[in-house]
Parts: C-alpha cells; sequence; structure tokens
C-alpha cells in the first residue's frame, strides 16, 4: 500500500504536470487518458482520450495560466494504489486581468509506472 506521504507526492507531481501541460499544449494531455477515461467539465460528461483531448483543446481561449490554491488527496481503494485528488485554484484567461475560481477532482489509475486519469470533474466556482 501507498503511504499518505507518497500519495502526496504523486498528487502534487501530477497536478504540476497537468497544469503545466494544460497550460502550454492541451493536446499534451492525451496520454494521461484511456479510451474508458470520463470528464465532466461544467455537467458536460465526455468519455474517451480523444473525446476529452478534443473537448479541452477547443476551449474558446488561446492562453491560460492555472494557480494551484489547495491540493488534497486520499487513497481510493484498498487493493490498488489508486488516488483521488481535489485541486482548488484560479485560472485567467486570455487577457483578462480577473482570476476565475476552480475546483477539479481527479481519479488516478496505476498504471505500469505511472498513472492515468479515470475520472475528471472540473467546475468552475462563483460567487
Amino acid at each position: 500500500m501507498v503511504s499518505i506521504a507518497d500519495i502526496n507526492t504523486i498528487a502534487k507531481q501530477f497536478t504540476d504536470f497537468y497544469y503545466q501541460t494544460f497550460d502550454s499544449d492541451r493536446n499534451g494531455l492525451a496520454g494521461l487518458y484511456r479510451d474508458h477515461s470520463m470528464l465532466t467539465f461544467e455537467s458536460e460528461q465526455i468519455q474517451g482520450s480523444a473525446a476529452i483531448v478534443a473537448k479541452l483543446a477547443g476551449l474558446p481561449f488561446t492562453t491560460v495560466q492555472h494557480r494551484v490554491t489547495t491540493l488534497d488527496a486520499q487513497p481510493s481503494a484498498p487493493d490498488k494504489a489508486s488516488l483521488t485528488v481535489l485541486v482548488t485554484g484560479q485560472l485567467i484567461t486570455g487577457d483578462e486581468s480577473n482570476p476565475l475560481n476552480f475546483s477539479q477532482s481527479f481519479h488516478l489509475v496505476p498504471e505500469n509506472q505511472g498513472y492515468y486519469v479515470y475520472n475528471d470533474i472540473f467546475r468552475l466556482v462563483y460567487g
């Protein structure tokens, strides 16, 4: 079983890679998803790596910067080293000066020597 310290390290490494890749080249996220992966983006459910990346790459902004505010992680199964990761933060798109708050949850499943995203839920937080 993976220790809590390891879980937090894995979650931090994953989110650093995810948001750096998202901010620079969203098409580069394809390797993190599988055909059975699911993204819920603002209530819209999308399944499969190609469809997920098409959705993310097709978002109506050319530049984006994510700023992670909080990062929490827990084991998500007793019999394998899968993780649930919850991120809150801010994102700035295009020439906007006002950041948008967001929340994103990942279910990471071990595969070979790494992890892939089984579930990804993204929501802007208003108010």
